[in-house]
């Protein structure tokens, strides 16, 4: 990691979650509040703010401009955010992202830009866009410091975006204890492709979107009797904070007191004891304990599926909340992570179950999935 990336703190502030003064508008941001936890984060010796042009409805960078840009000196602070160029039909739309986004911060350069939640067939677009010599081009020219992006998916997928584009200089990647060795996102072997071709990672999701801070009593037992006074939450980013190669975890606090339990966090913060590791693998295991199908992720059923249902995806999305107990996060990642075609197109031919060694009756679980994510 060279001299720049190395001053950056492993304490980043993630703003997709901000607080709202309306919960079911995403536009609504509480601006006091968030100024105060911008400058909680500053003073905490925080520096890497992390936004992307779709936040917030597109009101992220935009909030971000009057919390931080009009408050602080530019050079206090680096800036980074996304260009989701999947979700537009033409190149040229997806390049105007960034002068948009430029207007939006306020600011005449981007420290650090990403193309945005790369993965299955999503990745394809960016490359007929031309969108890497296009970040390339504005790095040139200064409008970007550093490029990189966001993933979705797993280590063969990263292994072959950093062969083929070994230009950029970070990556952004889904890590923590629950998915460390989960077979189906596959943290760790996702940080060691990273690691092999010499990129930083920003890591995302270090508390799984709040899940990791809301366990059962009976699944934090390992923790609270190590701890009983450290939140749950710290020994999520305690997990992140102390692994090789990472530019900064993203703490996507959505109050002031998760800014300040998080920043106090940080300043105590110490490698893990082989105890406290022991304890965070007893944590997992209660938790995939409660987990109801017995999915392997081992692509069987993928084979003879004549509509390319992602099943082993909804597997796992149904086992994330009986895991969690948060229906609204499973949803949520359904959306974008169901591809190429989601539970509803099933025929229930029945070709998945005739292959699949666990015996699973997939036919059954996607109907659940239709009903429940669509």
């Amino acid at each position: 990691m060279n001299d720049e990336f190395a001053r950056i703190a492993k304490f980043g502030f993630g703003c997709m979650r901000l607080p709202l003064t309306d919960p079911k508008d995403q536009t609504s941001i509480d601006m006091p509040q968030f100024e105060q936890m911008v400058d909680a984060f500053l003073e905490a010796g925080g520096t890497y703010f992390d936004t992307a042009f779709l936040y917030h409805d597109g009101v992220s960078e935009t909030a971000l401009n009057k919390a931080l840009v009009q408050r602080h000196p530019r050079e206090s602070y680096v800036l980074a955010t996304k260009n989701p160029a999947s979700a537009f039909k033409t190149p040229e739309e997806a390049k105007a992202c960034l002068d948009t986004s430029l207007e939006r911060l306020g600011v005449d350069y981007i420290d650090f830009y990403l193309l945005h939640n790369l993965g299955a067939e999503r990745t394809q677009k960016f490359e007929d866009f031309g969108m890497w010599d296009f970040l390339l081009q504005k790095k040139a020219e200064g409008v970007i410091r550093h490029i990189g992006f966001s993933l979705h998916d797993g280590p063969e997928a990263l292994e072959q975006l950093l062969s083929a584009h070994p230009q950029v200089d970070f990556v952004q990647l889904q890590v923590n204890y629950l998915d460390w060795d989960d077979p189906l996102t596959q943290s760790r072997a996702l940080m060691e492709v990273a690691a092999r071709h010499g990129k930083p990672v920003v890591i995302m999701e270090p508390v799984r979107g709040g899940r990791l801070a809301e366990l059962s009593e009976d699944a934090a037992a390992p923790l609270r009797a190590l701890d009983a006074q450290a939140s749950l939450a710290s020994w999520a980013y305690r997990f992140c904070w102390n692994l090789p190669n990472v530019l900064t975890v993203l703490s996507g606090a959505s109050t002031l007191e998760q800014m300040r339990q998080n920043a106090q966090a940080f300043h105590e913060n110490r490698p893990l004891s082989d105890a406290e590791r022991a304890a965070l693998d007893a944590v997992v295991g209660k938790l995939r304990a409660v987990s109801s199908i017995p999915c392997t992720n081992c692509g069987y059923c993928l084979k003879g599926c004549p509509q390319q249902v992602a099943i082993p995806v909804i597997m796992m999305l149904l086992n994330l909340e009986a895991m969690t107990g948060n229906a609204a996060f499973s949803k949520h990642n359904y959306q974008w992570q169901a591809t190429p075609a989601k539970a509803s197109a099933c025929i229930e031919c029945g070709a998945c179950e005739r292959v699949c060694p666990q015996g699973i009756a997939i036919v059954e679980h996607l109907r659940e999935a239709a009903e429940k994510y669509e």
